[in-house]
C-alpha cells in the first residue's frame, strides 16, 4: 500500500484512523487539520496540508508552516486541489476519510470531483458505514457476503449484469432520473458487475447485515 495516499477532507471525522504506516503519502485540507489535531492524529506524518485557509486557525499554524500549501483558486473545491497536488507527486490511488458527513452539498461536491478525475485516479471513500468508489466497466469485488450493495448511476449507466445480489440486473439500464440500484444486498461471497456506457458508483457496507431473501 506504499503507492496509496491517505487524505482527510472536512467531513465527519472517522471513528478511528487508517495506520499511517501503509501510506507513501499523507495529507489534509485545512478544514480536515482541526480534526485530526483534536484527536490525537500524528501531526508530523502529514507531507502537506493544503486549501485557502479559510478554515485553519490555531497555534499550530508556525510549527506545521512548512507543510502548508496554500491553494487560492475559488472556483475548486479543496478536495480538488488536494488531488492536483497528488497527481503532481506522482500518485494515483487514494485513500479518502471525510468525504461525507456535515453539509449535505459538500458530500455532493466531493462525488462530482471525485468523477472528474475518475480516469486518472482510483479514488476510495470510506465512513463509519460504508467505503465506494467509480468502478470500471468490469468489476469483481470478493468477501462481500450479507453486506450492503448499491449501485448508484452518475448520472446514468447502461446494459448492466451483476451476479451475487438479491436482486440481480440483467442488462438493466440506471439512471438517476428514472431508476436507480440502492440498498440491494450479497447473496454470495463474490459480486460481479459489467456495463457498457456511463459511469457507476459502487457503495459496500462495513458490516454484514440480515435482510429477508426475497427469491
Amino acid at each position: 500500500m506504499k503507492d496509496k495516499v491517505l487524505l482527510f477532507i472536512n467531513g465527519d471525522p472517522p471513528k478511528s484512523f487508517p495506520n499511517p504506516e501503509n501510506y507513501g503519502l499523507i495529507a489534509c485540507t485545512d478544514g480536515a487539520f482541526h480534526y485530526l489535531k483534536n484527536r490525537g492524529f500524528p501531526l508530523d506524518k502529514l507531507d502537506f496540508i493544503s486549501g485557502d485557509f479559510d478554515s485553519h486557525c490555531g497555534t499550530d499554524e508556525e510549527v506545521y508552516q512548512e507543510k502548508f500549501i496554500l491553494t487560492l483558486d475559488q472556483d475548486k473545491t479543496d478536495f480538488h486541489k488536494g488531488l492536483e497536488i497528488i497527481l503532481e507527486r506522482g500518485f494515483s490511488n487514494v485513500d479518502v476519510f471525510g468525504g461525507s458527513g456535515g453539509e449535505q452539498d459538500h458530500f455532493l461536491g466531493n462525488l462530482t470531483v471525485a468523477y472528474t478525475f475518475k480516469d486518472r485516479m482510483n479514488i476510495s471513500f470510506y465512513d463509519e458505514f460504508s467505503e465506494y468508489y467509480f468502478i470500471p466497466n468490469r468489476f469483481t469485488l470478493k468477501g462481500v457476503k450479507n453486506k450492503m450493495i448499491s449501485l448508484y448511476p452518475f448520472p446514468s449507466a447502461d446494459h448492466i449484469t451483476t451476479t451475487g445480489l438479491n436482486w440481480p440486473l440483467t442488462d438493466g439500464n440506471l439512471s438517476i432520473t428514472s431508476r436507480i440500484g440502492t440498498r440491494n444486498f450479497a447473496v454470495e461471497d463474490e459480486v460481479t458487475v459489467e456495463y457498457e456506457s456511463g459511469s457507476l458508483l459502487f457503495f459496500v457496507g462495513i458490516n454484514e447485515i440480515e435482510y429477508p431473501k426475497i427469491y
